[in-house]
This record gives C-alpha cells, structure tokens and sequence, in this order.
C-alpha cells in the first residue's frame, strides 16, 4: 500500500512544471534618435516583477542604439545566448518590422512597445500594446471636420512609422471630406526640413498633420513656427511626452494630439476602470522616479507587464519556463479573449491581428503651458 501510494505521489510530482526561471528580453532605443521612447519605457519596464507563480523573473535588458539592424542582432543573441521565453520590445516601429521575423521564425512570444502592421501570420506570433493608425486617427479628423477643415498636409518619417501614419490618414480622410494636398518625409535624424515646410505651405493647406516621434517629431512644428503658421496642427501617440514638449517649446503650445487615456486619467469619469489603473500606475512610477515623472511611453510599459504577467501565470501551470512547451502555453494566454484593463486602454488579444484594443483607447489632447490638456 505503502509502494502504491509513493508512485502515486511521484506521478503526480513529475506531471507538475520544473523549477526554473522565467527568462525576458527586452530591446530598446536607449541611446540614438529614438532614446527619447526608449528611455522611459525602460523605466516603465523596471515596475517588471521579481517572480511569477514561484518561478523568478529575469531581465535582460539590451540597447539597440536606434539602428533596426543592430535589434535584429540583439533579438538573435537573446534568443540563442539567453535562451529567452518572451521578448519585449522593440520600443520604435522600424525596430519591431525588422525583429519580428526573428522571433516569428523562433517560435518566441514578442510583446511589442511600438505599432506595426502585420498579417494574420506574421502576427501569431506578435501582440503589440499601442493603439492601431485606424483607431487613433479618428479623433484628429473629427476635430479636422468640427474645424471646417478640407485641405489639409502631412509630414513624417521616412521609415515604417511616417509610413503607417500617412496610411491611416490617407485611408480616414475620405470619409470626413478631407483632401490630403501634400507629403512630405524627413528622416529622423535630419537637423532641418525647411524645404518641407514651404513646399506644404506653398499648397495652403487648412491643417497640418505631422507623422513622426518623440523629440525628432518637434522639428516640424519649429520649422513652422519661423513662418509664422497659426492653423491647426496635430500630432501622433509617439509625440506624447515632456521631452517633445520641452524641445519644441512655445512651437508646440497648442499642438493637438492623440493619446491614450493616461494621458489625462484624472479627468476621467470614476466609472472608467482605466481611471483606477492610471492612478495605481502613476503612484508606483513616481514613487520611483519622482512627481511628476509618470508620461505615456513608460504607461505602455506597465500595460505590457499587466500582459505578461497574465500570460505567464497561466503558463508556468502548464509547462515549465525555458522550454517550448512554456512558450507555445504563453501564447495561447496571451491571445485567449480575456479583457485586460490597462493605462491606455482594454486590451483584448484574439488571433489574426497583433493589436488588442479599441475605441476607448484614445482621447484627443492640446499641449497648453508645458502640459497636455484634454479636449473635450
């Protein structure tokens, strides 16, 4: 009886996941053109726990100096060096494009900080927690439209991410009788887009969309500040915090621009759950980083954690950290239809599209005296 009831023990025993740690790597823009994101969302991602479920959490943390092809590489050393069970990052659009076949063809789970348009396939791989262009445009049309606005311009990024904002514009713009009456691009490391700005002004547009990111995203405002443009002017999600609004200065007072609802939580309604959320956030962000430190980027960061977290609880029941089987059971989490209540928004993974939020996920803001207010 005795012998019987020990290997029933030693069954059960072996059926449970192994001890082991739960290894996570994360790229971002720390230093570069970009490191304006990347920074705080580091920051954000220090609010990481120590373990989950008994098994510890390790972080390694790599830098990806702004260049695509060096996260490339990092994706590839975290993956076969540090044999990693869930990549976060890239923290910038081109980034994310270039590294998601890395982790795609490795059957890593990738939690991206940065949008990026995918195919159903390309993104099983892949969830990503800012909102989708076709979402968040439609606040700075509305206002376009409330505004009398019918022509308006676009300048932004030569790379992925100017891309997917001019799509989203270009897409939108038809259903509120707005015609789109100059592109432009810049790179981001450019030090001038003079000869953009008179080429957009020499069409007379009504309004100026400007499709870029953090601190690089101001030169277009400066540009048009010197020539004395006072029409509206808006902006994308990636522009949202005191960097740009510090560069760019009295250039930017005024400036419209989309965000998600963080970004002005203490307004909120009470029945909002994202209200409660953002004030639990904003406390343990600044709690370590100082008052009045809490900005988006790092708010994106905490929505990741409140996904991985969830992801990896229900994983590390199922298979042990380190292993394939942990893997495909942390992707199955990830994408299981359950409701996450975040900073920037509801986040509901289902298959067939990296994004997993909706219309709650944004509110329009206006830079005013150094902040950014909500437009009601």
């Amino acid at each position: 009886m005795k012998r019987t009831l020990g290997l029933a023990i030693a069954l059960a025993l072996t059926s449970l996941p192994a001890e082991a740690d739960i290894n996570v790597g994360v790229i971002l823009a720390l230093t570069g053109p970009n490191a304006s994101l990347g920074i705080p969302y580091r920051k954000g991602l220090e609010l990481l726990p120590k373990e989950i479920g008994g098994q510890k959490v390790n972080v390694i943390v790599l830098d990806d100096t702004s260049d695509p092809s060096t996260a490339v590489k990092n994706a590839q050393k975290l993956i076969n060096d540090n044999q990693i069970d869930v990549l976060i990052g890239p923290s910038n659009t081109p980034a994310v494009f270039a590294v998601a076949p890395v982790t795609s063809a490795a059957r890593v789970p990738q939690i991206s900080l940065s949008p990026v348009e995918l195919s159903a396939k390309e993104a099983e791989w892949v969830v990503t927690m800012p909102q989708p262009g076709n979402i968040w445009i439609q606040p700075i049309l509305k206002d376009m439209q409330k505004r009398g606005v019918k022509k308006a311009a676009f300048i932004g990024f030569s790379d992925p991410w100017g891309d997917l904002c001019f799509n989203a514009f270009k897409e939108a713009a038809p259903k509120y009788n707005i015609e789109i009456v100059a592109e432009e691009r810049y790179a981001r490391a450019d030090n001038s887009v003079t000869g953009q700005i008179l080429k957009i002004l020499s069409k007379k547009p009504d309004a100026i969309f400007v499709g870029a990111s953090g601190t690089p995203g101001a030169l277009p405002h400066l540009a048009l500040a010197e020539r004395r443009w006072s029409g509206p002017t808006y902006g994308s999600p990636a522009i949202f915090n005191k960097d740009f609004l510090r560069v760019g200065g009295d250039a930017v007072e005024r400036v419209l621009a989309v965000t998600g609802p963080v970004g002005a939580y203490e307004q909120l309604p009470d029945s909002n759950p994202i209200k409660g959320v953002s004030a639990e956030f904003v406390k343990s962000y600044e709690a370590a980083n100082g008052t009045g430190s809490a900005n988006g980027f790092a708010a994106y960061s905490y929505d990741a954690i409140l996904v991985f977290k969830g992801a990896a609880e229900s994983a590390v029941k199922k298979a042990a950290p380190g292993t394939q089987d942990f893997r495909n059971a942390f992707r199955e989490a990830l994408r299981d239809g359950r409701e996450i209540v975040g900073t920037q928004g509801v986040y509901k993974f289902v298959p067939g599209t990296p994004y997993g939020v909706d219309e709650r996920s944004v509110v329009l803001v206006r830079a005013e005296k150094g902040n950014w207010k909500l437009v009601n």
